[in-house]
């Protein structure tokens, strides 16, 4: 097994803001073709910013703890703020990955813009 920060193994162990959201204003799913690693995450936004923020991940410890961590992240965030965190902000905050884990935190990336590009798309 890689070696993980204490906060990797902490958000992998405790994941935080997993499961199903009720009423989500939106929901959208990535996968990485070449791990098969796969993130649902679903927002609920309220007077613009996000208010709730659930995930499911199946993959890796490190998918896992990044799709957690993610959802730390993007709380209370406004879309616009939310649409600027990249893959080396999660690695970040989870206290680095190993260089072979870092798709984990491109696939958290990917599915930030993608829900809030779906949430648009159900706005307009």
């Amino acid at each position: 097994m890689p070696e993980y920060s204490p906060t990797v193994l902490d958000h992998f162990q405790h994941p935080r803001n997993l499961g199903d959201l009720p009423d989500a204003d939106a929901v959208a799913e990535v996968e990485n073709p070449a791990c098969g690693d796969r993130t649902r995450l679903a927002i609920r936004v309220r007077d613009g910013r996000i208010a709730a923020a659930r995930f499911r991940t199946e993959g890796c410890p490190a998918a896992i703890a990044a799709s957690s961590m993610t959802t730390e992240l993007i709380l209370g965030r406004t879309l616009e703020e939310a649409a600027t965190l990249r893959d080396e902000d999660v690695a970040t905050a989870l206290g680095g990955l190993p260089r072979n884990k870092m798709h984990c935190s491109v696939l958290a990336e990917d599915v930030i813009q993608a829900v809030i590009e779906q949430y648009q798309a159900n706005t307009r």
